[in-house]
């Protein structure tokens, strides 16, 4: 069987000494500055990833992988008015709110074709790493091989090696991407795929039984599945496989990770069962009120850092989630303090090169 295996462990970020540390710097400013409230314990958790008490980003990006899904046969999970080629366009010529916002904020917004049905025509900004146009039907066939996985996941560690910064915000795209995100999250976790796949209350219940048909159809025919890259094969994206290997390669360079959107939640649950500590990286937004998303994060236990009632595309939340996490660091390496800036942390500390990750097979 062919497994993923970081070369050294991602670290977690738990540090009880450092934690102190962080908190009493802060504490020491509450005098002058009042409490700032929720974005005190994000600075926290900001310099325990960075491991200083200087916390600094630079040169957000924001990736969108863009796939199709096999699944979108079966009529579910399909835009009538919005093929996955023309989101993409929409995305990169401004047309969509997630490109202006991800402008104005300063975040470069890179779209990564990972498998769209269609050829992209050349842009600036679209990066091409198509593994193939679109998965196969899960009901009928694993949507992807786990060879196909593999390749996806180690195109996403390559764009993570190969971009500037140090901040990830991340989401899915694509005809049938919640729909696959939903099975993947439901093997990984047993729960009822039902609670993942349907958007709220007002669908339809004829719409909801014939997905239940189909997605359970798929449940059934790859029953046997538990690895979880596998499961990742047999349900998931080539977006999904992508965002796994950016996630893993961002968190072994203790870089923050923006999770946007249920194909994300999936790609990530993957990277758990890798890497634990890769949570440790994590924030998560959201940019729609889909039920399923809801409960991805239950089951991650946790929220996302803005409810904005918003109905865009994934992405969108991240970028306007990203100005509270910069303010965030910022309380701890901007704000001045009236003493000497002093040293960047606590006592001494190994700044080890980070981890890299490979792929091998056993």
């Amino acid at each position: 069987m062919s497994t993923l295996t970081p070369r050294s462990p991602i670290a977690p970020t738990a540090n009880p000494t450092f934690e102190r540390a962080l908190r009493d710097k802060l504490a020491r400013r509450a005098p002058v500055t009042g409490s700032i409230g929720e974005l005190e314990p994000m600075a926290v958790r900001i310099g325990l990833m960075q491991n200083t008490l200087k916390p600094r980003f630079r040169d957000p990006q924001l990736l969108l992988f863009a796939s199709d899904h096999g699944l979108v046969v079966d009529g579910i999970g399909a835009d009538a008015h919005r093929s996955t080629s023309d989101l993409v366009q929409q995305s990169l010529t401004g047309r969509l709110p997630l490109g202006v916002f991800a402008r104005i904020m300063g975040m470069t917004l890179t779209v990564v074709d990972a498998g769209v049905a269609e050829n992209l025509a050349p842009h600036p900004r679209l990066l091409p790493r198509k593994i193939a146009h679109g998965t196969r039907n899960t009901r009928t066939a694993a949507a992807m091989s786990v060879e196909q996985a593999h390749a996806a996941i180690r195109a996403g560690m390559e764009i993570g090696d190969g971009l500037s910064g140090n901040v990830r915000a991340c989401a899915g795209l694509g005809q049938g991407a919640n729909e696959s995100a939903a099975l993947v999250i439901a093997r990984l976790t047993d729960t009822p795929v039902r609670e993942l796949a349907v958007a709220g209350p007002g669908v339809p219940q004829d719409q909801v039984a014939r997905l239940m048909v189909v997605l359970q159809g798929a449940q059934g025919r790859h029953r046997e599945v538990t690895d979880p890259i596998e499961v990742l094969a047999a349900f998931g994206g080539f977006e999904m496989a992508m965002l796994v290997g950016l996630m893993l390669v961002a968190a072994s360079k203790r870089q923050l990770i923006m999770i946007d959107g249920l194909p994300a939640c999936a790609a990530l649950l993957v990277a758990m069962r890798v890497s634990p500590a890769v949570t440790d990286y994590c924030v998560f937004c959201r940019s729609h009120s889909h039920h399923g998303l809801d409960t991805a994060f239950g089951l991650l236990r946790t929220s996302a850092l803005l409810e904005l009632g918003m109905e865009s595309i994934d992405g969108t939340g991240s970028t306007l989630a990203w100005p509270l996490v910069a303010s965030a660091a910022a309380l701890l390496a901007e704000v001045v303090e009236g003493e000497d800036p002093g040293p960047s942390q606590p006592q001494a500390m190994p700044d080890d090169e980070p981890p890299t990750l490979t792929d091998t097979t056993s």
